[in-house]
């Protein structure tokens, strides 16, 4: 079972408050053997003060914290996230620097290791993210 996930974080000020946007969709086979995606969850929810890379971080995290809770037999999870930095920083292409950062990213490898199954990254404009975007700013607009 192939699990896809958008990822968004933002930050109102930077630092500022922040945000997190995620979809986790279940890619499946219909009837006419047709590929498929049923939407699982999609949340967005403030995550205090943080930096716009550190949202970004966060919502992978959060992310995989729920596809870790599924009771479900995931055989991959393909991520879609619209920050290259961090996009190439986790799939180790570019060197993490700041401190903060590398404790992210360790948080990030550790749940995925969790779930023992291949993981990838991979970098969209943030036109083929608008509902893990929408999702941050229905967050921040929130009361």
């Amino acid at each position: 079972m192939n699990l896809l996930v958008w990822t968004d974080g933002g930050s109102r000020g930077n630092p500022g408050e922040g945000a997190v946007g995620v979809v986790i969709k279940l890619k499946v086979k219909s009837e006419k053997l047709k590929v498929e995606e049923k939407t699982l969850e999609s949340f967005g929810e403030r995550i205090g003060r943080v930096t716009n890379n550190e949202a970004e971080y966060m919502a992978v995290i959060e992310a995989l914290k729920k596809v870790t809770s599924y009771k479900l037999q995931v055989t991959k999870v393909d991520f879609f996230m619209d920050s290259k930095l961090i996009c190439e920083q986790l799939k180790g292409n570019w060197k993490i620097k700041q401190e903060h950062l590398k404790a992210l990213f360790s948080q990030v490898k550790t749940l995925g290791m969790s779930l023992g199954v291949p993981i990838s990254y991979t970098y969209v404009h943030r036109a083929e993210n608008k509902e893990a975007d929408k999702l941050v700013n229905q967050a921040f607009d929130a009361s």
